[in-house]
This record gives structure tokens, C-alpha cells and sequence, in this order.
């Protein structure tokens, strides 16, 4: 019966974690050093494609911010996730597949940076859903364990794929099915083909993933769930605090790493010349470098705990991000020493917070504070987006030229977002006694 029930968990593991490799499609290909630079491009998309790229991104993160509670405690009470993931994840591979339809020209902005919106819009969805599984697949054990495996094969996903597209699609003159870079052809087509990996890796978990039982059968409103959401987080409040400072500064914190890697390749590539080839080949080694970072702080986090890792690689990517910011006239060199740099610090500090946060949750109540983990981080998903664009429209005036020449000032913006996190969790109380409590 054991080993039944073991080889089960298995499969429910994998099903899992390989929706984490097919997010990398999405994730590292999509919003970060492929199509996020093509449209980004101002001699393809006009003057305004940068900032543009931010604030749409800024309003599909307020959508999300409005929806995620509803979203999350819907799901909590109904049980039926398997369908919700399903939806969103095909909505995801349905626009991804459409952008190969954005010819370059500013006449298709618009219609790129919509489709961009609805499907990161329906990712980050899913992905609140996605997290919530993460309780039922683990115990207390083996939670950082298999989130770890889930977080590592998306890194690992990112650099498959991008090896790929790198090899076949864009890096030769004349790629696969005899694409060209002529009329964005080796951009649009790798859309098609990341469209296609999204669906192969992530029908396992649409197929497998199993509701949970429904906590009630009424339905409850908009005004309702964000009522239900305040009474929580109140308990929390008189209850401990320092959880809530978590959850905040998390949230903050959370939302400069994803603006390190959703906008990484676009300042790469506009900020400081790279060709499409080389963000690819940047993109392919920061993911190299980020999991390579992120399994070796997993062992420096039990011996010195989360909170040091997080606060040393907050502090650590704010440094870095300033003298990008600082030494950006030293051309690409510049780019591919501190921003590789950086990149050390963003798994390690993602991971040690799920981390973190298991260890001071009171026993019995990790289900509903990991969904507050979820909602909180998705709730300011604007902030990085919102940042990045206000810098690079102030930059263009101080220095009185096109959003263009001043793209380099999007750093400073991911940069004032990290630090934000980083001065909010130092009011969160250490709180390591758990673990040890627990490995005795």
C-alpha cells in the first residue's frame, strides 16, 4: 500500500513540477528576453514601445491585484482547481500563440502589448492556483524540497528552450522550416513553438490535478471575499505581526525580483545594444547562473537561516543594480559582469522566503497563509512595471532626450522596489527556532 501510495505522489509531483518547466516558455521567453525586447525595439515599435511595454504591464498587474483575492478564496471554498488551471494555462498558450501575429511595425504595438496583458494576466492567475497545489502534493518534510524541484525546473526549462530557439530559430542566418529574422519572422515563429511547448509539458497537471473538497457551496461576492480577506489578515494582525510584516515586504520584494528577469532582457537589449542573439545567450546563462545560485544557497540556508540570505541578496541586487545604473556608459561589458551578478540573488531570495515563511506559520494554519502569500505578492504586481516605466519617463526629461537614450533608468526603478522590500522585512522578527524545533 505504500509503495502504491508512494509511486502516486510521485506522479503527482511530476505533473506538478513540469508545469513549472513549461512556465518557462512564458516566463523567460515571452516576457523576458525574446518577445519583451522585439516589441520593446523603438526602430521596430516607435519611440514609446518601452515605456509603453511598462505601463501595460503595469495595468495587466493592477487587473490581476483586483482579481487574485477573488480568485484564491473562490477556489478555496469551491475546491475545483483542475479547471481553472486548465482555463488559464489555455488562455496563456492561446496568446502566446497569437503574438505571431505582431509584424514589426507600430502599427501592431498595440495588438502586441494587449495580447502580452491577457496572457500574463491569465499566467499570473493560474499561478496563484498553481501555488496552492504546492500543500496538497507535500508535507511540513519535504515542502521546500518539492518547491525547490518545481522552482529548479523552471530554471532549467528556460535554458532548454532558449537553447533551442537559439540554435534553430534565431542564431542562424537561415533556422529551421527556413526562417529569417526578416519581418520579425524568427520572433514570431519561436512564439508559435513556445505555444506548443506550454501545452505538451503543462497537460499533464491539467489532466491529473485533482479539487479538493469544497468548503461551502454559497457563493460569495466581490465586496464579500475582499471583506473575508481584511478579517484575515486582521486576525493575523493582533495575532502576530511579524507575520504580516512578512507578507508585505515579501509582496514588495517579490515584485523587484520579477522585475529583474521581466525586464532584464528588454534593458539588455535597448539600454545597452545586445542583438536578439545575444539576450538569448544572456538569457540562457542567467538561468544558468540563477540555478546553479539557487540550489547552492538551499544549503546555506539551513545553516544560517532564511532571513540572512534574504536581507544579504536584497541588499546584494540593489548594489548591483545601481552601478548598472551607474556604469552604463561602459557599454555591454558593464551589463554582462553586474547583471549576471545579480542574477545570483534572485532564486535564493525567492526560494528563502517560501522557505522563511513555512517556518514561522502556526501549525495548522499553512494552507491559508500560503494562499495569502500567493495573493499578497500578486496584489502589487504593478509596483515593478509602474517603477520601471516612471524612471525611464523621468530620465528622458532630465536628460532631455527620447525614452530611447534614457531606458537605462529603468534599473533604478527595480532597484528603489528592491531596496522598499529589503528596509520593510527588517521589521520582520527572526524567527529560525521552528526549523530547528522541527529537524530535532
Amino acid at each position: 500500500m505504500s509503495t502504491t501510495h508512494d509511486r502516486s505522489m510521485r506522479k503527482k509531483v511530476t505533473a506538478w513540477a513540469l508545469w513549472d518547466w513549461a512556465s518557462a516558455a512564458f516566463n523567460a521567453v515571452v516576457t523576458t528576453f525574446v518577445f519583451s525586447v522585439y516589441i520593446a525595439d523603438a526602430d521596430l515599435f516607435g519611440d514609446n514601445a518601452n515605456a509603453s511595454l511598462g505601463w501595460t504591464m503595469t495595468a495587466a498587474g493592477i487587473f490581476v491585484a483586483i482579481i487574485a483575492p477573488v480568485i484564491g478564496q473562490s477556489t478555496d471554498r469551491s475546491g475545483k482547481r483542475r479547471g481553472l488551471i486548465a482555463f488559464t494555462t489555455s488562455v496563456t498558450i492561446i496568446a502566446t500563440a497569437a503574438l505571431a501575429f505582431v509584424r514589426p511595425d507600430e502599427s501592431y504595438l498595440w495588438l502586441g502589448l494587449l495580447l502580452l496583458a491577457i496572457g500574463n494576466i491569465a499566467f499570473e492567475t493560474g499561478s496563484v492556483v498553481y501555488n496552492a497545489m504546492l500543500t496538497d502534493i507535500s508535507t511540513p518534510k519535504n515542502i521546500g524540497k518539492i518547491s525547490g524541484i518545481g522552482w529548479g525546473l523552471g530554471y532549467v526549462g528556460g535554458i532548454v528552450l532558449m537553447l533551442i530557439l537559439y540554435v534553430g530559430i534565431i542564431g542562424p542566418e537561415v533556422g529551421w522550416f527556413g526562417v529569417t529574422s526578416g519581418d520579425g519572422m524568427s520572433v514570431r515563429v519561436s512564439m508559435v513553438l513556445c505555444a506548443v511547448w506550454t501545452l505538451a509539458f503543462s497537460l499533464p497537471l491539467m489532466l491529473t490535478a485533482a479539487d479538493t473538497e469544497a468548503k461551502t457551496t454559497s457563493r460569495v461576492g466581490i465586496i464579500d471575499s475582499y471583506r473575508m480577506l481584511l478579517r484575515s489578515v486582521a486576525r493575523l494582525w493582533r495575532t502576530d505581526r511579524s507575520i504580516v510584516w512578512f507578507l508585505i515586504s515579501s509582496a514588495i520584494y517579490r515584485d523587484g525580483l520579477a522585475g529583474v528577469f521581466a525586464f532584464g532582457g528588454v534593458l539588455a537589449g535597448v539600454a545597452f545594444g545586445f542583438d536578439s542573439g545575444e539576450v538569448l545567450i544572456f538569457g540562457i546563462t542567467a538561468n544558468l547562473v540563477a540555478g546553479i545560485a539557487t540550489i547552492t544557497f538551499g544549503y546555506i540556508d539551513d545553516r544560517v537561516g532564511s532571513r540572512p540570505v534574504i536581507l544579504f541578496s536584497l541588499a546584494s541586487m540593489v548594489i548591483l543594480g545601481l552601478l548598472i545604473f551607474l556604469l552604463h556608459d561602459q557599454g555591454k561589458i558593464v551589463f554582462w559582469i553586474a547583471g549576471l551578478l545579480l542574477c545570483i540573488f534572485v532564486g535564493p531570495a525567492q526560494a528563502s522566503s517560501r522557505t522563511y515563511l513555512a517556518r514561522i506559520i502556526p501549525p495548522g494554519e499553512e494552507g491559508e497563509i500560503f494562499g495569502l502569500y500567493a495573493t499578497t505578492g500578486r496584489a502589487v504586481s504593478f509596483l515593478s512595471p509602474f517603477m520601471y516605466a516612471t524612471a525611464i519617463s523621468i530620465g528622458a526629461i532630465l536628460l532631455d532626450s527620447s525614452k530611447k537614450d534614457a531606458a537605462y533608468f529603468g534599473i533604478l526603478g527595480i532597484a528603489i522596489v528592491l531596496f522598499a522590500g529589503f528596509a520593510s522585512f527588517l521589521k520582520v522578527r527572526p524567527a529560525e527556532e521552528k526549523l530547528t524545533e522541527s529537524a530535532a
